[in-house]
Order: C-alpha cells, then sequence, then structure tokens
C-alpha cells in the first residue's frame, strides 16, 4: 500500500511538472514577436530513487532557463549603434541639399555665373541703362542666395539642436526604464530569471544603443549598470541619472548628471551624429560659405573701384557690403546704386568698357585657395554630396551587419514556432499518459481500499 501511495504522489508531482513544462511553451509562442524576448526553456531533474533509504525517485521542476546570449545581444546593439549614427547623418545632411545641388538652374552658383554674364553683356554696351540695371538686378541676386542657403544652413542647425534635445529626452526616459528594471527582483532564489522583466530590459537597451554608444556591465545581484560613452554613469542599480544638453554656446555640449562635459566621449548612435553634424559638419559649410562670400565681394568691389562710373568719376560706394561679425553669407547685400554709377570703364577711357571686361574676366580668374569662384562653389557642393553619399552607402552597410547580427541572436535565443510545436505534442503527450497512469493508480487504491473495508 506504501508503494501505491508513492506512486500516486509521484505521478501527481508529475503532472504539475508537466504542466509547468506547457505553460513555459506557450508563454514562447506568446511571446514569439516581443521586443527583447528570449526563449526560456524549463529544466526538468531527476528524482533520486532508492527505495530501501526512501527516495522515491520521479520528476520534478527545475529553473525556467533563458536562451539569451550575453555576446549575441551586445553583436546587436554595438551594430545598433553604428548604424544609428549613419542613419541620422544622412537625415541630417539631406535637407542641405536642396541649397548646394549642383544641378540647380538657381541658387548661388548660377547667381555669381549669372552676375559675370551680366558684366560681359555690359561690356558690349557700357552705357546702355537696361544692362547697368540688369547688374544691379543680377547682384541683388546673388546676395540674396548667400543669404538663403546661409538661413539654410543656420535653420538645419535649430533643427539639429531640437532633434538633441529629444534624443537626449529619449536617452533619460530608457535610463528610467532601465533603473525601474533594476529594482525588480529579476534574479530569484532559484535562479530562474523573469522572462517578461528580462525582455523589458533587454529592448531598452538595444532602443538606447540606438541613441548613443554605452557600456552595460551585469551586476551579480542581477541589475544592469549602463555607462554612457563607457564612462558617465547613466543607470546603477535602482537609480538613473539624467544627462543634459547645453545649448548656449556655438557648440552643442553633452553634460553628465554632475555637470561634466562628456561630449567627446559619445562616439556612436544617433547622439553622436547630431553633435558631429551641428558642432563641424554644419559650420565647415559655412565657414567655406563664408569664404566664397567674402572672396566675390573683395574681388568685384576692389574691380569696381579701379574704374569709372559713366559721370566719368571713381566709385565712392561698393556694390556689395556685409557684416563681418555675423558672417558674410548671412549679411550679404547690395547698397543701394542707380545704374550710372556702375564703373564700367577705365581711367584713361572714360565711357567705355574696359573694366566691364575686367569684371567679366573675374569668372575665369582663381582667386579663392587657388579656385575660381565656380570651382570653388562645386567643390563645397562636392564635398557636401560626398558627405551625404559616404552616410548612404555606410548607412547601408551598417543595416546588413545588423541584420546578420539579428540572425545570429535569432539563431541562438529566437523563438522558433516549429520547436515550440515539438514541445507542445512531447509535453502534452506526456502529461495525458501521466493523467492515465494516475487514473489507473487511483483506480486501483480504491478497489484495495473497497477490499481491505
Amino acid at each position: 500500500m506504501g508503494n501505491l501511495l508513492t506512486s500516486l504522489l509521484n505521478t501527481s508531482n508529475a503532472l504539475r511538472v508537466y504542466s509547468q513544462a506547457l505553460n513555459v511553451t506557450q508563454n514562447n509562442v506568446v511571446n514569439a514577436s516581443t521586443a527583447g524576448y528570449a526563449k526560456q526553456t524549463q529544466a526538468l531533474e531527476a528524482m533520486p530513487f532508492d527505495v530501501s533509504v526512501g527516495l522515491p525517485g520521479g520528476v520534478a521542476a527545475g529553473p525556467t532557463v533563458s536562451s539569451r546570449d550575453g555576446f549575441a545581444e551586445q553583436a546587436v546593439r554595438d551594430q545598433q549603434t553604428a548604424l544609428g549614427l549613419y542613419q541620422q547623418k544622412t537625415d541630417d545632411l539631406t535637407p542641405l541639399e536642396t541649397y548646394f545641388s549642383l544641378s540647380n538652374s538657381s541658387g548661388i552658383g548660377p547667381s555669381i555665373s549669372g552676375l559675370f554674364q551680366k558684366f560681359s553683356q555690359l561690356s558690349v554696351s557700357p552705357n546702355d541703362t537696361v544692362a547697368r540695371q540688369s547688374v544691379l538686378d543680377q547682384a541683388n541676386t546673388v546676395a540674396e542666395s548667400f543669404r538663403t542657403t546661409a538661413q539654410g544652413l543656420a535653420s538645419q542647425g535649430g533643427n539639429l539642436d531640437d532633434a538633441t534635445r529629444s534624443t537626449i529626452d529619449s536617452i533619460n526616459h530608457l535610463a528610467g526604464v532601465i533603473a525601474g528594471v533594476n529594482a525588480h527582483n529579476r534574479v530569484d532564489p532559484s535562479g530562474a530569471v523573469d522572462a517578461g522583466v528580462d525582455a523589458q530590459l533587454n529592448s531598452a537597451l538595444e532602443q538606447l544603443s540606438q541613441l548613443t554608444n554605452i557600456t552595460a556591465l551585469q551586476q551579480p545581484d542581477g541589475t544592469v549598470s549602463v555607462y554612457l560613452g563607457g564612462q558617465a554613469p547613466l543607470v546603477v542599480g535602482g537609480h538613473a541619472y539624467d544627462v543634459q544638453g547645453d545649448f548656449s554656446g556655438a557648440r552643442t555640449a553633452l553634460l553628465s548628471s554632475t555637470g561634466a562635459d562628456i561630449t567627446q566621449s559619445i562616439t556612436g548612435g544617433k547622439l553622436s551624429a547630431l553633435l558631429q553634424d551641428k558642432n563641424d559638419v554644419l559650420p565647415s559649410y559655412m565657414a567655406d560659405l563664408n569664404t566664397l562670400a567674402e572672396g566675390v565681394t573683395a574681388q568685384v568691389n576692389a574691380t569696381l573701384a579701379n574704374g569709372l562710373d559713366q559721370n566719368g568719376a571713381a566709385p565712392s560706394t561698393d556694390l556689395f557690403t556685409f557684416d563681418a561679425t555675423n558672417g558674410a553669407a548671412f549679411t550679404l547685400a547690395v547698397n543701394p546704386l542707380t545704374p550710372d554709377q556702375i564703373a564700367a570703364a577705365l581711367p584713361g577711357a572714360p565711357g567705355g568698357n574696359g573694366n566691364a571686361l575686367a569684371l567679366a574676366n573675374l569668372a575665369n580668374t582663381k582667386t579663392i585657395n587657388g579656385y575660381t569662384f565656380a570651382q570653388f562653389y562645386g567643390d563645397l557642393g562636392g564635398r557636401l554630396g560626398r558627405d551625404l553619399a559616404d552616410a548612404k552607402d555606410t548607412q547601408s552597410t551598417k543595416e546588413q551587419l545588423l541584420t546578420q547580427a539579428q540572425a545570429m541572436r535569432e539563431k541562438a535565443s529566437g523563438v522558433s514556432l516549429d520547436e515550440e510545436a515539438e514541445h507542445l505534442v512531447v509535453f502534452q503527450r506526456a502529461y495525458e499518459a501521466t493523467s492515465k497512469m494516475l487514473s489507473v493508480l487511483n483506480s486501483l487504491t480504491e478497489t484495495i481500499m473497497n477490499v481491505i473495508s
């Protein structure tokens, strides 16, 4: 009778074990598409069997084991960080194509070429009022083109600051999520992992890695410490340490929770691209734009100053003007001249076209760092084009590498519905067989009890 009762107990316990295994398998199926989820496996442990010493045997449920692979997770996060940088760089530079496209029929390049064409036309009819007015009109077009492009660059700089603020907010939010997960006791005494909390943690870490380069360190107590740029603490235990941006100067800075400038440690993710483009890339374009505006202004004004106007007088007012403090391109303007004040002639030949020819020849003169105006602008537009093309090409490469890393992670810890279907069949049949065994043992027990009574 004792052996029968032992069998009953073992069989009943087996039912609970197989039921738990079925629940784990069903949970895998339900969460197959859940972000950050790693498949779980119910460990089954054989109980020691030795009747002589009272060990009844049977099966017991061990810990629920996660299949998460730390190396695979890190590989995915690394690729997310690299991809995030070039995705953002592509987004940052794409709007600038409108201003620097070399195929545009309007803008700085065509307007400068048009100005020298107007000087050439003036050389044909140096005393024609319409030709003189055309020069003034085209000069205004040049100035407006420079101002429009400079304003576009400045506007994009403001957009990058807005995107930086949003990115910093997202980083702080995700840090709070991770700190909240850390505050939860993720690892129970048996070593089992809460699959839902674990998925939330790894999903947050992956999202964070898209935004910036991080170092995530697993701690013995089950928490994860996160360091921004590998240096500044972002999450330690259940505490998040918010970072903030400093937009007060010409260069945007990232500050740690203690106020330290950690900008230089941000080398990956969307935040890195935003800081690089705002602090270095856009200013380099603006510097070249100012150089071109100053060059056009200096050469045209100087050449006009060497001539005589329609009245035979030396010019007293420059054609172009700008405020050097606020930038030549941003402030380029045309002084309010009248058509007769254009100095088309040279001294010694009043009423002639000598200076108009000299002005027209400026188009082919290498006056800016060994470049003509058109070549210098073409180099600037080409540089933007190359920067954008490089960003797009690298983004495509990083997307492929991320796909490969995700495939490796999926192979290691992803849920295979076919595999889970097999597990369901196995555990379900084991459960059914055990149920039948329990039914037989129960019936046998009742029969024995009836005989005894």
